[in-house]
């Protein structure tokens, strides 16, 4: 019996059931030695009769030094089950296998007990509660030898600040910290909390650092607080002053630093850099200030090096400038490593020199790759063969350029009377280049400060069917930069070009294929779309750290993207071509009719994680496209598509919408199901399993509609008082293999409501594999 995607739909939930049914009936303590027990169980429990504020259960569990085996769906442990489906005969692969793939059991450990509760007391004190008390209560079950623990947490009475008071060691010091003092949270009111207290640190350090003060460390902020026994207030001072030590390094401390020299190291490999100060170049030249030394070859241009270096001489030491410059040759494609050392060389009156060594690593800077493809389609055999290069430093200024060309030819049996030929060819050239610098016409101080990329691209296709001859060009020109300290991602395009020529077709094969469908047709006829574009991503997600004790909890990202297109062209067109009746008779440019249109969309996901293992996404999402001036209808390649592995994975791409439009799984219905308004909403539960497979589980809301009433989208158009009734819903599992590097994805959805079966629109109530069932493969999670 064959078995499709479809009918694969309800095998694979049932041997998942079955899976997760075998795991549950496995006796958890299988492996647990007599007289130790399986940690089952772990609870925190707050003292409801005190103040608690601020205290987070999620948070605090990061701090426990021993934890349960994880739980799928919170009650399944799944990789312990398959551990206990192992034997214990190490030597049998079965066994080895299962091991490989589950998790041992968690052996209660009353010392990591007592530790995870000095780490509680830890935790509350960092709060402010100073005077908190953790007790651990047990319950065994010996039958089952399980264990479980309830940490009882009494904070007691918080500490609050009441008065705050400064000491600093001069009056430049001073000044320079306190015009930083809206950044402080240390002010009445605030509760006396390790964490807030450290922020405050960090903040004055950085301060003094951002002017001058290489040396000072934030070890030299200490805090006095000034307490009553049985009261909650507190009296704090903060103390600016060196710690103990030498005479000169306590000097030093409050020393402002100029830099004296900036010296950067082209090649550090080959110059063998690691003591800095005595490395000599076989060629070396002084631009802007900054002494450069090549090995051999200027593989950079000294301007771009220095235009990328942030540190000049003459100038007073900021942490900022170091970072800046630590960024800016970051985005140097030909660097594989970048370092910056100082030097202190002495003192001109009562301030510091530091002389600065940028060292840089290029990398390899040219790669290339071929790859060949063999088709058999229906005994017509083809062949393709692609071909990639890149460089990283084609201008000696890390310019990357990108080079693909492709070509594929697949021959044709049959009757072929009427046709232009007798064969299926493409060839296909993609060239790309990217400057790690703002090309434009403005000032210098603005494009350093900005750091953005200028990249700019063409292709072409060139496609030969028995059918048509049809020639495809794309060019366009964008920016792109980062606002690292906001979190924000921007891609402006101020041009981007997009050509559809056909210079051979067969006399009716327009005609035959799409006789009374403007969108159809509108693929197969010559075309002309010039647009401007901004994109701007935005994300609250934190960097990884190696010290941080706790997981991001909540991750946020917000998506917009917008983009105009025609208006330049109809403004010159009414200027020296003007007409009252371009609405059926559009304007054209060089004999071609080009699109005026304006698009907008909007998406924001958030990721909840409940452990690292377990967490629920959700996503909403939007989008408009307005024809206008001289265009009736928006550019296909610009319509919004429903269904497919990131839209509403009951439906296979472009076969959901536009509102109530019954599909008909024709060629025509495949152009038809597109629209000028979508509305997405999404939730999915995620759980890690074992090995690298994960297990996700969604339910989909959403559909397209147009905003016109067209004759051959019949029940797409979008009306306010009809169009929640039109929303499709679906839901699923789904299955994916995180590799770290990237993810693949497979999912099953299942329609729910479907607003084109008319009066019974609700194939949950009786669901049918073969209609009702999609399959989605892809890369990536959909938000």
């Amino acid at each position: 019996m064959k078995l499709t995607y479809r009918g694969f739909v309800p095998v694979f939930l049932g041997m998942l059931a079955a899976i997760c049914f075998i795991l549950a009936g496995c006796s958890s303590s299988r492996h647990v030695p007599d007289g130790s027990y399986l940690l089952d169980k772990v609870n925190i429990r707050i003292d409801s009769t005190g103040k608690s504020e601020q205290l987070d259960l999620t948070e605090m569990e990061a701090y426990l030094r021993q934890t349960p085996n994880h739980r799928m769906l919170w009650s399944i442990k799944f990789r312990l089950g398959f551990y206990n489906m192992s034997g214990n005969d190490s030597t049998n692969w079965w066994n080895r296998w299962m091991r490989k793939l589950g998790e041992p059991p968690v052996i209660y450990d009353p010392k990591l007990s007592e530790a995870s509760a000095e780490q509680l007391l830890q935790y509350l004190a960092s709060k402010g509660y100073f005077n908190a008390d953790v007790t651990v209560d047990s319950v065994k079950n010996d039958r089952k030898k399980k264990m479980e623990l309830t940490y009882n947490l009494t904070p007691g009475q918080r500490k609050v600040i009441t008065k705050m008071e400064y000491e600093f060691p001069d009056s430049a010091v001073k000044a320079i910290v306190m015009a930083d003092s809206a950044k402080f949270l240390t002010y009445p009111g605030q509760p006396l909390a390790r964490d807030i207290l450290e922020n405050q640190r960090t903040v004055v350090a950085d301060a003094l650092r951002n002017n001058g003060y290489f040396k000072f460390g934030k070890e030299s902020v200490t805090f006095v607080a000034d307490t009553t026994e049985g009261s909650s207030d507190v009296e704090l001072v903060m103390k600016v002053s060196p710690p103990e030590g030498p005479a000169k390094e306590r000097s030093d401390m409050y020393s402002r630093f100029l830099i004296r020299k900036v010296t950067v190291i082209a090649d550090a490999e080959a110059l063998d850099a690691e003591n800095p100060v005595s490395a000599v170049g076989k060629d070396s030249v002084s631009y802007h200030g900054i002494e450069i030394l090549y090995a051999d070859s200027r593989y950079l241009r000294p301007s771009v090096i220095a235009n990328n270096c942030y540190l000049a001489p003459g100038e007073v030491f900021a942490q900022r400038n170091v970072d800046r410059t630590y960024r800016a040759f970051s985005r140097l494609g030909i660097l594989k490593f970048i370092n910056i050392s100082f030097v202190p060389v002495g003192h001109i009156a009562d301030e510091g020199l530091l002389d600065v060594y940028v060292m840089l690593t290029p990398g390899k800077s040219q790669t290339a790759s071929v790859e060949l493809e063999g088709t058999n389609s229906e005994g017509d055999l083809g062949v393709a063969v692609g071909l990639t290069y890149s460089h990283r430093n084609i201008g000696r200024g890390s310019e990357t350029f990108t080079g693909k060309l492709r070509g594929s030819y697949e021959s044709l049996s049959g009757n072929l009377e009427g046709l232009l030929n007798n064969r299926y060819m493409e060839y296909s050239v993609d060239l790309g280049l990217e400057m790690p610098e703002f090309k434009a016409p403005i000032s210098s101080r603005i494009r350093r400060r900005i750091q953005a990329s200028t990249e700019m691209n063409f292709s072409m296709n060139y496609q030969e069917r028995p059918e048509y001859t049809r020639v495809i060009s794309t060019a366009g020109w964008s920016y792109k930069w980062v606002d690292a300290r906001k979190n924000n991602r921007h891609t402006f395009t101020p041009i981007d070009i997009n050509y559809v020529y056909l210079p051979a077709s067969t006399n009716d094969f327009i005609d035959l294929i799409a006789p009374d469908n403007p969108l159809l047709r509108y693929s197969y006829e010559d075309h002309f779309i010039m647009r401007m574009g901004w994109r701007w991503y935005h994300s609250n997600k934190r960097e990884a750290t190696p010290w941080q004790k706790t997981i991001q909890r909540d991750i946020y990202n917000v998506r917009v993207n917008a983009e105009i297109a025609g208006n330049l062209l109809f403004a010159i067109s009414s200027i020296f071509a003007h007409r009252s009746n371009f609405h059926e008779d559009p304007y054209k440019v060089f004999g071609i009719h080009y699109s005026q249109y304006f698009k907008l969309e909007a998406d924001y996901a958030l990721l909840h994680r409940f452990d690292e293992r377990n967490s629920v996404a959700f996503r909403v999402g939007g989008g408009i496209g307005v024809p206008y001036g001289n265009s009736e209808m928006l550019p296909f390649e610009k319509r919004f598509y429903g269904g497919g592995a990131n839209g509403v994975r009951g439906w296979d791409v472009r076969t959901l919408g536009p509102g109530a439009y019954p599909g008909r799984n024709s060629v025509s219905d495949f152009i038809n199901q597109c629209g000028d308004i979508r509305l997405i909403t999404s939730a999915e539960y995620r759980a890690k399993l074992f090995w690298v497979l994960e297990l996700g589980a969604f339910i989909d809301i959403g559909n397209i509609w147009t905003i016109r009433d067209y004759p051959f989208q019949q029940g797409g158009v979008f009306k306010f008082n009809e169009f929640y009734k039109q929303l499709a819903a679906a839901y699923g599992l789904g299955l994916r293999m995180d590799f770290n590097y990237f993810l693949l994805r497979f999912d099953l959805g299942m329609k729910a409501h479907n607003p084109a079966m008319g009066e019974k629109p609700w194939p949950l109530i009786s669901p049918s594999w073969r209609r009702d069932s999609s399959f989605h493969f892809s890369i990536g999670y959909p938000f």
